[in-house]
């Protein structure tokens, strides 16, 4: 029987388990058709499953490729555009490469492998697929368990060894003994080819040279790359003979290569790596032997994050500017002109970064993802100029949702630099009408936030909170000069410029200055702790995921050779004071604010032991304080199985409001008719 009040038009927790949104979008050679992939909750098994589907570029009609029970993943068209490759897993073992025909719809499996394969890319003729995958190694030795074990004896597990530097990734747990490298099938099926070997991995993306004899792939072979892990380089690999020739030899990372059509040169991205907090990405061209590099954005100062050739003189590079993502359109002069912007992930709703996925067809068609602040990524086109949205995954479902209006907030720091922030209003807050306020701080630090949809600010706003969430100081996107403004010195003024912002949504008539409250993750997540160490103006806090003490975290990470190398200008036993000086643990003794600890509890970037020293030295203070673990969740996974990201929201809002003193029930959203 229907709710006689109506719908329920607020953004609630079960609406997680609604989205959809558009990955991956692989545009047809001939710009025809477009496959991507969809991801979309199952709330079944509580996680974002991916299928794959196809679009008529003219009409907009859609179908379903590949779906059903497992996930569904990584689409790549032939040369031909007649067939797509496609990872696929059922459940059971490793996800295996198919192919599909699109004219009869037959796939085959053209894999038995022992691991998932990555890095597809067909071969010229279309007649073998390259693609990379770990190989299984052997652990080190050392020692051996007694001999003689009784028959039917129940043992302990033998000890585990690990030698390697980076021993464990988050998202990935304790590496398995082994190393990522180039294989080659045939698209009929077959056993596959190994072609690289060695005690290095070897990475995608892969291209082939137009006659099919060489295939570029990027990988770190120098002899102390493991604790020299910046420093790849792109390779040329000859098929015929195995041989291998390193096209690129500058200290930094060098990956990325992509063969123009015609096979004259090669595009790549990377930078010079002199040790500092952040440097934009740059895009160069050489020719196919590694000879005449150019750096075709160095004068244009922002990172490049993706790369595809259109033609054989333009390359398509992906950026952020301001907050917002663009693709343009790269000359082999430097020239750039922009071709599409507004692009937004599909994927990773809580919070709402910068990013997007585009590809190019062979006459220039463009496909990407596009979203807005109160939807997910859709699938766009562009043939030059305004593009136009091919699909409306949330449409039907979302316009009876009353979301949370997003606006730009005018922002000046102490030192008079321009800060970008943006404020999120609770659904039927009336003019005039203050409400509590949640700071939500984004992580990185070298990251950005745009106005997109973030899942966390509508359940935050449905409450009843307005959110704040700014770019500070070390945000990308504007400038390599803004982004260093914390090299060598964060947590530092970025404290300034979000209390400024803080200052400017009270100014606004909107924050309530009696109920201010702060959160963040990982980046956002230790200056949160640095806030309450800081100043006792919030009522409470939530730092997420944070790093407490910059020696523990140095040595615990998962990529242990990171923070001492691009942070601070020593190891942690040669200058302890200085990495203790920029720890909120130094500070810990001046907070009062109510602060609660969240925190994965497979979180291998910032460990679980950096939480849990927090959680103890304010439970040792007597400072009101709660340690949230999320189960089975990875630093980046933290929010992604739906009930957990919701479970993580309510649990935030339900310390806030133990600590809330206005006494004013949460605005509620108009009810429908």
């Amino acid at each position: 029987m229907a709710d006689d009040a109506g719908p329920q038009r607020a953004f609630t927790a079960d609406d997680l388990f609604k989205l959809s949104g558009v990955t991956d979008p692989q545009i047809s050679p001939d710009g025809n058709r477009i496959a991507y992939v969809r991801s979309s909750a199952d709330v079944m098994v509580d996680k974002q499953v991916p299928s794959i589907w196809l679009v008529d570029v003219a009409n907009g009609a859609q179908r379903p490729l590949v779906t059903g029970q497992g996930a569904h993943f990584s689409p790549v068209w032939s040369p031909d555009g007649k067939r797509l490759a496609f990872v696929s897993s059922d459940g059971d073992g490793a996800p295996q490469l198919y192919v599909l025909w699109l004219d009869s719809g037959a796939k085959v499996r053209v894999t038995g492998l022992p691991d998932s394969p990555g890095s597809i890319a067909w071969s010229p003729d279309g007649r073998q697929i390259a693609y990379t995958m770990r190989v299984p190694g052997q652990a080190m030795k050392l020692g051996s368990a007694p001999a003689n074990k009784p028959e039917g004896a129940k043992w302990a597990d033998p000890l585990e060894v690990i030698d390697r530097v980076t021993y464990r990734a988050d998202g990935g747990g304790y590496t398995q003994p082994g190393y990522d490298h180039l294989f080659l099938v045939s698209t009929d099926g077959g056993a596959p080819r190994q072609l690289t070997f060695g005690n290095f991995d070897d990475q995608g993306p892969l291209s082939w040279t137009p006659d099919g004899k060489r295939i570029l792939f990027s990988g770190n072979r120098n002899a102390d790359w493991q604790r020299d892990a910046n420093n790849s380089e792109v390779y040329s690999l000859d098929i015929a003979s195995g041989s291998l020739t390193a096209l690129t030899t500058r200290k930094g990372p060098d990956a990325n290569p992509l063969v123009s059509p015609d096979g004259k040169h090669v595009a790549y991205l990377g930078y010079d790596d002199v040790n500092r907090s952040y440097e934009n990405t740059e895009l160069y061209v050489m020719n196919i032997d590694g000879s005449g590099v150019k750096a075709l954005t160095g004068k244009f100062d922002h990172s490049i994050d993706s790369i595809a050739w259109s033609g054989n003189a333009t390359v398509l590079a992906q950026y952020d500017d301001h907050a917002k993502t663009y693709v343009a359109r790269v000359g082999l002069d430097g020239s750039v002109r922009n071709a599409v912007e507004g692009l937004s992930p599909g994927k990773g709703y809580d919070r709402p970064y910068t990013g997007g996925e585009f590809s190019v067809s062979g006459n220039g068609r463009i496909a990407y993802t596009s979203g807005t602040a109160s939807r997910p990524a859709d699938l766009w086109v562009s043939t030059g100029g305004a593009g136009r949205k091919l699909t409306d995954l949330n449409g039907t479902w979302m316009e009876a949702k009353a979301m949370a209006p997003v606006r730009k907030l005018a922002v000046t720091a102490p030192d008079g630099r321009s800060i970008d922030a943006w404020l999120v209003t609770p659904p039927g807050l009336a003019p005039g009408q203050r409400a509590p306020l949640i700071l939500e701080i984004h992580g990185g630090p070298n990251t950005a936030y745009a106005p997109g949809f973030a899942t966390d600010y509508q359940l935050y706003a449905a409450h009843g909170y307005a959110v704040l969430y700014t770019n500070p100081r070390g945000s990308t996107s504007y400038g390599e000069e803004f982004a260093n403004l914390i090299d060598r010195a964060y947590p530092g003024k970025d404290y300034d410029d979000l209390m400024a912002a803080v200052d400017a949504a009270i100014a606004d008539g909107v924050a309530d200055p009696n109920n201010l409250f702060v959160t963040g993750g990982s980046g956002g997540g230790v200056l949160t702790a640095w806030i309450v160490g800081k100043t006792d103006r919030f009522k409470a806090a939530v730092t997420q995921k944070p790093v407490i003490n910059w020696i523990s975290e140095a040595l615990t990470m998962d990529a242990t050779t990171f923070t001492s190398r691009y942070w601070f200008d020593k190891k942690p036993w040669e200058d302890p004071m200085e990495y203790w000086r920029r720890s909120p643990l130094s500070i810990v003794g001046n907070v009062k604010t109510p602060t609660m600890v969240v925190v994965g509890s497979e979180d291998y970037r910032t460990p679980v032991s950096e939480a849990e020293q927090y959680y103890a030295a304010l439970q040792i203070r007597g400072v009101p304080t709660a340690l949230v673990k999320v189960p089975g969740a990875s630093h980046g996974g933290i929010a992604a199985r739906p009930s957990q990201s919701a479970g993580k929201a309510s649990a935030i809002l339900a310390w806030f409001d133990k600590y809330r003193t206005d006494k004013v029930a949460p605005v509620e959203a108009p009810k429908g008719e």
